[in-house]
């Protein structure tokens, strides 16, 4: 069982002075900033282009990403992908991340059941946030889903209440002095896999499209 005790936090990992994302990635792979470290198969890192102009960022890996060491390659993965190209944002230009690096689960049988991040896991990983985004400075941050959103823009936001809104940062930002990003916008709006457990699952994917459209149309 995962040790109890409070988390130490990621920016002990953070090597001082990194210059690219390969440096970051390569030290991600040994944090023990919280206790998911314990149980996941590895430590999911982003990927994407160095130059991107625009960051997604989500919950966290999956099953499937965990095992992987990629985010978004499973069934959530697929239909974002597929809702990026339907919106006309240019994959070339994208960098996809988890405001939590490392898979978060209980077992049920043989099963490993997504278990949502605590707020304790989200501030532990906060920092990887915080490099990558020293490293990419993009135009357009897009948060999927409520997790993300309460580790980028505080935890009162409501993705259901602001999604596909074009928030101006940092006036938006949960701790703005952590992501000095000149002339970033922000766009919030519902993770994939809510697409996935929706009951109308063509309204709430064309929905997902909608709001990434509007992102399509603020880098254009």
């Amino acid at each position: 069982m995962p040790r109890t005790e409070a988390p130490i936090g990621a920016e002990h990992f953070i090597p001082p002075g990194a210059r690219e994302l390969d440096e970051l990635k390569a030290a991600a792979a040994h944090c023990e900033g919280c206790e998911l470290h314990q149980n996941a198969t590895q430590t999911v890192f982003g990927r994407g282009a160095a130059d991107a102009r625009v960051v997604f960022v989500g919950e966290q890996p999956g099953d499937i990403e965990d095992q992987k060491g990629l985010p978004f390659v499973g069934p959530a993965g697929r239909l974002l992908r597929e809702a990026v190209d339907d919106s006309g944002i240019d994959p070339g230009n994208v960098y996809i991340t988890n405001a939590v690096k490392h898979f978060r689960f209980e077992l049920r049988g043989k099963r490993r059941i997504h278990q949502s991040p605590g707020p304790a896991h989200i501030t532990a990983c906060r920092p990887w946030l915080v490099a990558e985004f020293a490293q990419l400075r993009p135009e357009l941050l897009v948060v999927l889903g409520a997790t993300a959103a309460k580790a980028l823009l505080g935890p009162s936001f409501r993705v259901t209440r602001s999604r596909g809104q074009l928030m101006p940062w940092p006036a938006s930002a949960q701790h703005p002095e952590d992501f000095p990003v000149a002339e970033l916008q922000a766009l919030a709006t519902i993770h994939p896999s809510a697409v996935l457990r929706a009951d109308d699952r063509d309204a709430a994917y064309r929905s997902l499209v909608d709001d990434l459209k509007v992102a399509a149309t603020a880098l254009a």
